[in-house]
């Protein structure tokens, strides 16, 4: 196979391809069901509803005396009512006796009111003598908490979509579920190809370099709801990155590998992609990310990125993070670009869209001049910006868009 670019295709044009594979292969997500325990920043896959009301019964919210109101009404500090006492209800105790008129029960806070009492007078108000005096009227509801005034049986707790925060999940427990319907996370299969290309380590080869692509790419997929797999590093040997392709797509939902996507003589991801399956895209009108590599094998997504370690991780995040992050149930977050002038001339490849690393310093947007293989700018880097195909110069104190890198959860 001749070692070329396929049609170059543009950027809205890759969009639309990998959106369509998106809904072709992938939706609607797989679900799951997990233990609450393991729940935390899950995505529901479905509504939570209550099987019960809660609280599951009239709940007193005070420590105090259960009693009837009528009963007090007419009681002050010169003329208390007097009231025996029946029974003491601790809270998860069930109440044994029916208060009747001129009877009452010592109750604690969050214990299920007694039959035929419609109200709590609180202790401060009370005094406990050879009967109990109540120096205070109390009106019927009066620090009682109705069964499902929280949430009645059947109600929604957590909607499809929501993100399991503690709150939610607090809740849900309440409701007395273990187990939650959640989007399963994607694994997304992580590969690194190249001769020159060995695992991070104290010892240095010469001629060698430590791959940084499947660690940085693993974390970017981690952030976007997604379970990261890296398989290692894979020469540039034919049949070992074929035989590598084909155990990815079988234990992963999505593979990405970096490098062996251009069209060089050493390079053969598109002749691998093309043999077992089919090449969607092979080549974008952009700068970093022109040999970006898209196809299918085995009816999962194969994704080639630039081995560059800049263009691996800005193609990344404009062509794979929003898809990644809706197949994980996660809403992708827009891009809230900040306009600010450019501190100085900056030259662009007029033709393709090009997108610019730059760091703001002083209200001012500055370049970050370094090539594509220099992982150190990333971490440099607060953002970038996109240069329009047309346009070969921007000039100082030109109006740009800063499109800052998206935050980073735990």
């Amino acid at each position: 196979m001749g070692r070329e670019f396929l049609n170059l295709v543009d950027i809205s044009e890759a969009h639309r391809i990998i959106r369509n594979l998106f809904k072709e292969i992938y939706h609607p997500p797989r679900m799951e069901k997990v233990n609450l325990k393991n729940a935390y920043g899950r995505v529901l896959a479905q509504d939570v509803k209550s099987p019960i009301d809660l609280p599951p019964f009239n709940r007193a919210s005070r420590d105090g005396y259960a009693l009837k109101a009528e009963d007090t009404f007419h009681a002050s500090e010169d003329n208390p009512s007097t009231l025996k006492c029946i029974e003491v209800i601790e809270a998860g105790d069930i109440p044994q006796k029916k208060v009747k008129r001129g009877c009452c029960s010592r109750i604690s806070t969050g214990a299920q009111i007694p039959e035929g009492a419609d109200a709590i007078v609180m202790v401060e108000y009370t005094e406990e003598d050879d009967n109990i005096l109540i120096y205070r009227s109390a009106y019927p509801g009066q620090h009682i908490t109705p069964k499902g005034s929280d949430i009645l049986r059947n109600d929604i707790i957590a909607k499809k979509g929501s993100i399991l925060s503690p709150e939610k999940i607090g809740a849900i427990s309440a409701a007395g579920i273990s187990k939650v319907p959640v989007i399963a996370k994607p694994k997304i299969g992580i590969l690194s190809t190249g001769n020159e290309l060995i695992e991070p380590s104290n010892d240095q080869t010469p001629g060698k370099i430590f791959d940084s692509n499947s660690h940085s790419i693993a974390a970017a997929v981690k952030n976007c709801g997604c379970e990261p797999k890296i398989l290692g590093i894979v020469k540039d040997d034919y049949k070992e990155l074929s035989k590598a392709i084909r155990e990815g797509v079988l234990e992963c939902d999505i593979l990405i590998t970096s490098g062996g996507t251009s069209a060089g003589a050493g390079d053969m991801l598109r002749e691998v992609v093309q043999d077992n399956g089919e090449v969607m895209i092979h080549g974008i009108s952009i700068k970093p990310g022109k040999p970006t590599l898209i196809g299918k094998v085995d009816g999962k997504l194969v994704f080639g990125l630039p081995g560059f370690p800049v263009s691996a991780l800005i193609i990344f995040d404009v062509l794979l993070r929003p898809y990644l992050m809706e197949l994980s149930g996660k809403t992708p977050l827009g891009y809230h670009t900040i306009e600010l002038p450019l501190a100085h001339r900056l030259h662009s490849s007029k033709g393709r869209i090009h997108y610019a690393l730059v760091k703001v310093k002083n209200s001012k947007v500055y370049p970050i001049l370094k090539d594509s293989g220099a992982i150190a700018s990333l971490a440099d880097a607060d953002g970038y910006i996109k240069i329009p195909k047309n346009v070969e110069i921007l000039e100082e104190g030109s109006k740009v868009k800063v499109s800052p890198f998206l935050p980073y959860e735990c």
